[in-house]
Protein backbone atom coordinates (compact mmCIF):
# COMPACT_ATOMS: atom_id res chain seq x y z
CA UNK A 1 0.00 0.00 0.00
CA UNK A 2 1.12 3.33 -0.62
CA UNK A 3 1.41 4.77 3.32
CA UNK A 4 0.55 8.58 2.65
CA UNK A 5 -1.45 10.76 0.33
CA UNK A 6 -0.51 13.91 -0.90
CA UNK A 7 -1.92 17.19 -0.13
CA UNK A 8 -1.89 20.65 -1.25
CA UNK A 9 0.28 21.46 1.53
CA UNK A 10 2.21 18.14 2.39
CA UNK A 11 1.03 14.41 3.17
CA UNK A 12 -1.37 13.09 5.25
CA UNK A 13 0.12 9.89 7.09
CA UNK A 14 -2.53 7.15 6.43
CA UNK A 15 -0.88 4.71 8.82
CA UNK A 16 -2.92 5.56 11.64
CA UNK A 17 -5.89 7.26 13.04
CA UNK A 18 -4.39 10.40 13.60
CA UNK A 19 -3.85 10.49 10.07
CA UNK A 20 -1.80 13.29 10.94
CA UNK A 21 -0.89 16.27 7.90
CA UNK A 22 2.46 16.71 7.61
CA UNK A 23 4.44 19.79 5.85
CA UNK A 24 7.88 18.79 4.29
CA UNK A 25 10.70 18.00 7.20
CA UNK A 26 7.44 17.38 10.22
CA UNK A 27 6.84 14.41 11.63
CA UNK A 28 3.42 13.02 12.79
CA UNK A 29 2.43 12.20 16.47
CA UNK A 30 4.18 9.12 16.38
CA UNK A 31 7.73 10.72 16.23
CA UNK A 32 8.75 8.19 13.59
CA UNK A 33 6.92 9.17 10.05
CA UNK A 34 8.26 12.12 8.59
CA UNK A 35 7.53 13.87 5.28
CA UNK A 36 11.30 13.90 3.39
CA UNK A 37 10.67 15.61 0.47
CA UNK A 38 6.64 14.86 -0.54
CA UNK A 39 6.96 11.22 0.56
CA UNK A 40 6.83 9.72 4.06
CA UNK A 41 9.93 8.09 5.79
CA UNK A 42 9.66 5.62 8.72
CA UNK A 43 12.42 6.60 10.57
CA UNK A 44 12.52 3.20 12.31
CA UNK A 45 12.49 0.89 9.28
CA UNK A 46 14.80 -1.90 10.46
CA UNK A 47 15.57 -0.61 13.37
CA UNK A 48 14.96 -3.02 16.12
CA UNK A 49 14.99 -1.92 19.83
CA UNK A 50 14.10 -4.86 20.75
CA UNK A 51 13.83 -8.57 20.22
CA UNK A 52 13.21 -11.52 22.26
CA UNK A 53 11.71 -15.13 21.58
CA UNK A 54 8.96 -15.32 23.63
CA UNK A 55 6.25 -17.86 25.00
CA UNK A 56 3.28 -17.09 22.57
CA UNK A 57 0.94 -16.78 25.83
CA UNK A 58 3.25 -14.22 26.70
CA UNK A 59 1.53 -11.85 24.17
CA UNK A 60 -0.94 -12.83 25.75
CA UNK A 61 -2.66 -15.17 23.23
CA UNK A 62 -3.86 -18.07 24.44
CA UNK A 63 -5.68 -19.54 21.78
CA UNK A 64 -3.18 -19.26 18.80
CA UNK A 65 -0.50 -21.99 18.39
CA UNK A 66 -0.59 -22.79 21.85
CA UNK A 67 3.02 -23.80 23.64
CA UNK A 68 4.62 -22.40 20.37
CA UNK A 69 7.46 -19.78 20.03
CA UNK A 70 7.15 -16.22 18.78
CA UNK A 71 9.96 -14.12 18.10
CA UNK A 72 9.24 -10.91 19.25
CA UNK A 73 10.02 -7.84 18.07
CA UNK A 74 9.94 -3.88 18.56
CA UNK A 75 10.73 -0.69 17.62
CA UNK A 76 10.77 3.33 19.11
CA UNK A 77 7.61 5.42 19.25
CA UNK A 78 4.17 5.35 19.57
CA UNK A 79 0.60 6.98 18.59
CA UNK A 80 -0.84 7.09 21.96
CA UNK A 81 0.73 8.80 25.43
CA UNK A 82 -0.41 6.01 27.69
CA UNK A 83 0.50 7.15 31.44
CA UNK A 84 1.14 3.68 32.62
CA UNK A 85 2.95 2.03 29.61
CA UNK A 86 4.76 -0.66 31.10
CA UNK A 87 7.44 -0.49 27.80
CA UNK A 88 7.41 3.78 27.85
CA UNK A 89 11.29 3.02 27.48
CA UNK A 90 11.17 3.02 23.94
CA UNK A 91 7.16 3.61 23.51
CA UNK A 92 7.72 7.02 24.49
CA UNK A 93 10.94 8.00 23.01
CA UNK A 94 11.79 8.28 19.07
CA UNK A 95 15.86 7.10 19.70
CA UNK A 96 18.12 5.21 21.29
CA UNK A 97 21.42 4.52 21.03
CA UNK A 98 21.18 0.89 21.42
CA UNK A 99 18.73 0.31 18.10
CA UNK A 100 20.18 -2.51 15.82
CA UNK A 101 19.68 -2.30 12.50
CA UNK A 102 18.36 -5.46 10.67
CA UNK A 103 16.88 -6.80 7.61
CA UNK A 104 13.59 -9.29 6.79
CA UNK A 105 15.52 -11.95 5.76
CA UNK A 106 18.03 -11.71 9.35
CA UNK A 107 14.70 -12.15 11.05
CA UNK A 108 13.67 -14.80 9.61
CA UNK A 109 16.71 -16.52 10.17
CA UNK A 110 16.16 -15.91 13.66
CA UNK A 111 12.78 -16.88 14.15
CA UNK A 112 13.76 -20.71 11.86
CA UNK A 113 17.12 -20.69 14.20
CA UNK A 114 14.92 -20.04 17.70
CA UNK A 115 12.07 -22.59 16.04
CA UNK A 116 9.84 -19.76 16.24
CA UNK A 117 6.12 -20.66 14.58
CA UNK A 118 4.99 -16.61 14.44
CA UNK A 119 6.93 -13.38 14.69
CA UNK A 120 5.00 -10.63 17.22
CA UNK A 121 5.02 -7.07 16.69
CA UNK A 122 4.97 -5.72 19.71
CA UNK A 123 6.70 -3.83 22.98
CA UNK A 124 5.56 -0.47 21.17
CA UNK A 125 2.88 0.08 18.65
CA UNK A 126 3.47 -1.94 15.76
CA UNK A 127 1.25 0.44 13.28
CA UNK A 128 4.06 3.10 13.95
CA UNK A 129 6.64 0.63 11.83
CA UNK A 130 4.13 -1.01 9.72
CA UNK A 131 6.20 -0.57 6.35
CA UNK A 132 8.87 -2.48 8.07
CA UNK A 133 6.53 -4.73 9.68
CA UNK A 134 4.54 -5.74 6.47
CA UNK A 135 8.08 -6.53 4.53
CA UNK A 136 9.19 -8.83 7.79
CA UNK A 137 5.66 -10.43 7.46
CA UNK A 138 5.63 -11.04 3.91
CA UNK A 139 9.03 -12.65 3.83
CA UNK A 140 7.79 -14.70 7.11
CA UNK A 141 4.71 -15.94 4.89
CA UNK A 142 7.63 -17.42 2.44
CA UNK A 143 8.20 -19.64 5.12
CA UNK A 144 5.19 -20.83 6.30
CA UNK A 145 5.18 -18.22 9.47
CA UNK A 146 2.76 -16.33 11.00
CA UNK A 147 2.57 -12.91 12.20
CA UNK A 148 0.81 -11.11 15.06
CA UNK A 149 0.63 -7.82 15.94
CA UNK A 150 0.16 -6.60 19.80
CA UNK A 151 -1.30 -3.45 19.55
CA UNK A 152 -3.47 -0.61 21.06
CA UNK A 153 -6.12 -0.73 17.97
CA UNK A 154 -5.15 2.94 16.01
CA UNK A 155 -4.79 1.32 12.83
CA UNK A 156 -6.32 2.78 10.14
CA UNK A 157 -9.08 1.43 7.98
CA UNK A 158 -6.25 1.05 5.18
CA UNK A 159 -3.70 -0.32 7.00
CA UNK A 160 -5.85 -3.37 8.67
CA UNK A 161 -7.21 -3.74 4.74
CA UNK A 162 -3.51 -4.28 3.27
CA UNK A 163 -3.11 -6.69 6.47
CA UNK A 164 -5.51 -9.06 4.84
CA UNK A 165 -3.34 -12.38 3.89
CA UNK A 166 -0.46 -10.81 5.95
CA UNK A 167 -1.33 -10.63 9.22
CA UNK A 168 -3.00 -13.70 11.30
CA UNK A 169 -3.94 -12.65 14.44
CA UNK A 170 -4.27 -9.71 16.87
CA UNK A 171 -4.43 -8.52 20.51
CA UNK A 172 -5.58 -5.60 20.88
CA UNK A 173 -5.71 -3.48 24.00
CA UNK A 174 -9.36 -2.07 24.74
CA UNK A 175 -8.01 0.25 27.68
CA UNK A 176 -11.76 1.56 28.78
CA UNK A 177 -14.78 2.52 27.48
CA UNK A 178 -15.00 6.23 28.38
CA UNK A 179 -14.14 8.40 25.43
CA UNK A 180 -13.24 11.15 28.19
CA UNK A 181 -10.22 8.92 29.33
CA UNK A 182 -9.01 8.05 26.04
CA UNK A 183 -8.77 11.76 24.53
CA UNK A 184 -7.74 13.17 27.54
CA UNK A 185 -5.20 10.47 29.30
CA UNK A 186 -4.16 8.53 26.51
CA UNK A 187 -4.74 10.67 23.30
CA UNK A 188 -6.65 8.76 21.68
CA UNK A 189 -10.05 7.49 20.62
CA UNK A 190 -12.18 5.10 21.72
CA UNK A 191 -14.40 5.08 18.42
CA UNK A 192 -11.93 4.43 16.51
CA UNK A 193 -10.54 1.53 18.43
CA UNK A 194 -13.78 0.17 18.47
CA UNK A 195 -14.33 0.57 15.02
CA UNK A 196 -10.66 -1.23 14.29
CA UNK A 197 -12.03 -4.46 16.23
CA UNK A 198 -15.15 -4.60 14.43
CA UNK A 199 -12.69 -4.34 11.04
CA UNK A 200 -10.12 -6.93 12.77
CA UNK A 201 -13.13 -9.81 13.16
CA UNK A 202 -15.25 -8.81 9.91
CA UNK A 203 -11.67 -9.19 8.31
CA UNK A 204 -11.30 -13.18 9.49
CA UNK A 205 -8.42 -12.23 11.37
CA UNK A 206 -8.05 -13.85 14.78
CA UNK A 207 -8.67 -11.46 17.97
CA UNK A 208 -8.04 -11.40 21.33
CA UNK A 209 -8.31 -8.13 23.66
CA UNK A 210 -6.75 -7.58 26.51
CA UNK A 211 -8.35 -4.68 29.28
CA UNK A 212 -5.13 -3.72 31.95
CA UNK A 213 -7.70 -2.66 35.04
CA UNK A 214 -6.61 0.39 37.13
CA UNK A 215 -7.53 1.27 40.19
CA UNK A 216 -9.91 4.32 40.00
CA UNK A 217 -9.41 4.75 36.22
CA UNK A 218 -11.39 1.46 34.50
CA UNK A 219 -12.83 -0.29 37.08
CA UNK A 220 -16.25 0.73 37.95
CA UNK A 221 -18.72 -2.18 37.23
CA UNK A 222 -20.45 0.04 34.77
CA UNK A 223 -16.95 0.37 32.78
CA UNK A 224 -15.80 -3.02 33.24
CA UNK A 225 -19.24 -4.69 31.95
CA UNK A 226 -19.66 -1.90 29.04
CA UNK A 227 -16.44 -3.92 27.73
CA UNK A 228 -17.77 -7.27 28.19
CA UNK A 229 -21.00 -6.25 26.70
CA UNK A 230 -19.30 -5.11 23.56
CA UNK A 231 -17.20 -7.92 23.33
CA UNK A 232 -19.78 -10.47 23.34
CA UNK A 233 -22.30 -8.37 21.30
CA UNK A 234 -19.80 -7.05 18.71
CA UNK A 235 -17.00 -9.63 18.47
CA UNK A 236 -18.34 -12.30 19.94
CA UNK A 237 -18.66 -14.70 22.82
CA UNK A 238 -15.91 -16.73 21.89
CA UNK A 239 -13.54 -13.85 21.42
CA UNK A 240 -10.71 -14.27 24.90
CA UNK A 241 -10.92 -11.24 27.16
CA UNK A 242 -7.52 -10.88 28.80
CA UNK A 243 -8.51 -9.11 32.27
CA UNK A 244 -4.81 -7.92 33.42
CA UNK A 245 -3.36 -6.47 36.90
CA UNK A 246 -1.95 -2.90 36.69
CA UNK A 247 1.54 -2.46 38.55
CA UNK A 248 2.65 0.89 38.98
CA UNK A 249 4.43 2.17 35.91
CA UNK A 250 5.89 5.56 34.36
CA UNK A 251 4.05 8.10 35.26
CA UNK A 252 1.07 5.90 37.58
CA UNK A 253 3.93 4.34 40.11
CA UNK A 254 1.69 6.31 42.40
CA UNK A 255 -1.13 4.28 42.02
CA UNK A 256 -1.45 0.94 44.04
CA UNK A 257 -1.68 -2.72 42.15
CA UNK A 258 -5.11 -4.02 41.32
CA UNK A 259 -6.72 -5.83 44.01
CA UNK A 260 -7.62 -9.78 43.75
CA UNK A 261 -11.06 -8.95 44.19
CA UNK A 262 -11.04 -5.98 41.38
CA UNK A 263 -9.88 -8.68 38.40
CA UNK A 264 -12.24 -11.38 39.90
CA UNK A 265 -15.30 -8.96 39.66
CA UNK A 266 -14.20 -8.42 36.01
CA UNK A 267 -14.07 -11.94 35.73
CA UNK A 268 -17.11 -12.48 36.78
CA UNK A 269 -18.79 -9.79 35.16
CA UNK A 270 -16.77 -10.91 31.72
CA UNK A 271 -19.13 -14.74 32.26
CA UNK A 272 -21.98 -12.59 33.77
CA UNK A 273 -22.04 -11.15 29.63
CA UNK A 274 -21.70 -14.81 28.14
CA UNK A 275 -17.73 -14.51 27.69
CA UNK A 276 -16.67 -18.20 26.94
CA UNK A 277 -13.02 -17.56 27.44
CA UNK A 278 -12.28 -14.83 29.90
CA UNK A 279 -8.64 -14.58 31.31
CA UNK A 280 -6.81 -13.56 34.35
CA UNK A 281 -3.17 -12.11 34.04
CA UNK A 282 -0.17 -10.77 35.66
CA UNK A 283 -1.22 -12.58 38.88
CA UNK A 284 -0.10 -16.22 39.99
CA UNK A 285 -2.96 -18.08 38.58
CA UNK A 286 -3.48 -20.90 36.11
CA UNK A 287 -4.99 -20.32 32.70
CA UNK A 288 -7.00 -22.80 31.90
CA UNK A 289 -9.48 -22.86 28.51
CA UNK A 290 -12.65 -24.94 29.46
CA UNK A 291 -14.73 -26.16 26.73
CA UNK A 292 -17.66 -23.91 26.86
CA UNK A 293 -20.39 -26.94 26.48
CA UNK A 294 -18.99 -29.58 29.00
CA UNK A 295 -16.86 -27.47 31.13
CA UNK A 296 -13.64 -29.84 30.35
CA UNK A 297 -10.24 -28.49 31.12
CA UNK A 298 -8.31 -28.49 27.71
CA UNK A 299 -5.30 -26.22 27.98
CA UNK A 300 -3.82 -25.82 31.21
CA UNK A 301 -1.25 -23.01 31.45
CA UNK A 302 1.17 -22.32 34.25
CA UNK A 303 2.29 -18.61 34.05
CA UNK A 304 3.41 -18.86 30.06
CA UNK A 305 4.22 -22.07 29.96
CA UNK A 306 1.79 -25.17 28.88
CA UNK A 307 0.99 -27.80 31.77
CA UNK A 308 -1.55 -29.95 29.12
CA UNK A 309 -3.33 -29.29 25.88
CA UNK A 310 -6.57 -32.02 25.42
CA UNK A 311 -7.51 -29.81 22.21
CA UNK A 312 -7.91 -32.64 19.39
CA UNK A 313 -7.89 -31.45 15.64
CA UNK A 314 -9.38 -27.99 17.56
CA UNK A 315 -12.17 -29.72 19.17
CA UNK A 316 -12.59 -30.51 22.96
CA UNK A 317 -12.45 -34.40 23.13
CA UNK A 318 -14.96 -34.88 25.69
CA UNK A 319 -17.92 -33.73 23.47
CA UNK A 320 -16.34 -33.01 20.42
CA UNK A 321 -17.17 -28.71 20.81
CA UNK A 322 -15.27 -26.51 18.33
CA UNK A 323 -13.07 -24.66 20.17
CA UNK A 324 -12.43 -21.06 18.66
CA UNK A 325 -9.04 -20.51 17.66
CA UNK A 326 -5.63 -21.29 15.90
CA UNK A 327 -4.39 -24.60 17.52
CA UNK A 328 -1.52 -25.96 14.78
Amino acid sequence: MKYYANTPKGIKCLLCRHYCDLSDGQTGICGVNKNEGGTLKNLVYGKVAALHTDPIEKKPLYHFLPGSSALSIGTVGCNLKCPFCQNWEISQVTEVPYQQKVTPTQLIHMAIDNHCQSIAYTYNEPTVFYPFARDVALEAKKHGIKNIFISNGMESPEVIEDMVNIIDAFNIDLKSFNHRFYKATLKGHLNSVLDTLRRIKEGGFWLEITTLVIPDENDSREELTAIARFIAKELGTDTPWHISAFYPQYKMIYKNRTPAQSLQRAYDIGKQQGLHHVYKGNVAEQGITRCPVCQKELVVRSGYFIITNAISQGRCPACNTKISGIWN
